[in-house]
């Protein structure tokens, strides 16, 4: 999940290995959205082997990972991860085998809902525009197209600056209510020196 959009990526893979994950992570995110700058991940030993370390130092990638038996420090992804199976346990059969077909549907959602915290869709941060969904073209939506790719450009700069703009006073907003809020429920730790 990308921490600045929101956007996210979900892969179901047949095992958590290193080479597997390693092998998606290029496929679905490097050949997509290219190569990050900093890879954030929790401590399972697939993003921890020297395969994975190797890949990052190899493509420049900065690793950096949540504290051990701690996976709240990564939040975000924890909300993902609680959203994603409580919206996918409503639609699996019986047995469970077919998660798999749901991601897709549950991703396109998820990416073209407004974020509570930026405000803006997945969509909106990432690409500078709203998604075309299957509902827009049955029942259409105001189409607003540029008449030369220079407006377009244009349009686009202006549209993900303001966008990015106010989605950053929105994390910063929201950065400081959860620390007021942590900190109102910590306590002082008084040390007692024995000489």
């Amino acid at each position: 999940m990308d921490y600045f959009t929101k956007w996210p990526e979900a892969i179901p893979i047949p095992d958590q290995e290193a080479w597997t994950v390693a092998e998606e992570f290029v496929r679905a995110w490097i050949l997509r959205y290219g190569v990050p700058m900093i890879l954030h991940s929790d401590q399972g030993t697939n993003f921890n082997s020297a395969l994975f370390t190797e890949l990052c130092k190899l493509l420049g990638i900065l690793k950096t990972r949540t504290m051990a038996l701690h996976p709240e420090s990564d939040g975000m992804v924890e909300r993902f991860n609680r959203t994603i199976l409580n919206h996918l346990s409503l639609f699996v059969s019986k047995n469970q085998t077919d998660w798999d077909t749901h991601l897709p549907l549950f991703l396109l959602a998820y990416r073209s809902a407004d974020h509570e915290v930026t405000g803006f869709t997945p969509a909106d941060m990432l690409f500078g525009r709203t998604l075309r969904l299957p509902c827009d073209i049955l029942f259409g939506r105001p189409c607003d197209t540029p008449s030369s790719p220079n407006e377009y450009l244009n349009n686009l700069e202006a549209r993900l600056e303001s966008v990015h703009a106010f989605a950053r006073e929105r994390i910063k907003l929201a950065s400081e209510r959860m620390k007021t809020r942590d900190d109102s429920g910590a306590t002082g730790h008084h040390f007692n020196h024995l000489t």
